[in-house]
């Protein structure tokens, strides 16, 4: 593993999220960890399917998320749906409180990537989709695959 791959690795996503929703602002958060949940997560035992954050008391926590409980750990796992603290600075939990209070927007989280051997956690405002809209962008994407592929085949030609 050189360098640059060792710096910057995802090791969880939320896929659905951006099928569920329009992303609106995307921030790097710190989370506030336990040891044995740190490796947990290195070793990709992470699911953020359900996760959401809120903010309680001007701090931001993450809600949902599941980690699971580290083979090696003993009595210092953790219960693995805890809340978690996120880490992130006084204005920008007032920024997103402000934008996460318009009507139907919401703060998900996309990613969980370690950045210079450090966990952080992709948190993004989001407006729910309506179902057309899923069904709009299932249709652009197939579009876009049936172009993708045609420029191939003329490319083979």
């Amino acid at each position: 593993m050189d360098k640059k791959e060792r710096k910057n690795r995802t090791l969880a996503e939320n896929r659905k999220a951006r099928h569920d929703f329009f992303i609106e602002e995307v921030y790097e958060a710190g989370i506030e960890l336990i040891g044995t949940e740190v490796k947990s997560i290195r070793m990709g035992k992470v699911n953020l399917k359900e996760s959401y954050a809120e903010i309680k008391n001007g701090e931001m926590f993450i809600v949902g998320m599941h980690i699971s409980p580290y083979e090696m750990g003993n009595i210092f796992n953790r219960d693995p749906l805890r809340d978690r603290k996120l880490l992130l600075h006084k204005e920008e939990i007032l920024k997103l409180q402000q934008l996460s209070q318009r009507d139907g927007y919401t703060l998900i989280p996309l990613s969980l990537y370690l950045k210079n051997g450090r966990v952080k956690l992709a948190v993004a405002v989001a407006k729910g989709k309506k179902n057309y809209d899923k069904r709009d962008a299932l249709l652009e994407k197939a579009h876009k695959r049936d172009v993708d592929r045609e420029v191939k085949e003329r490319n083979r030609m």
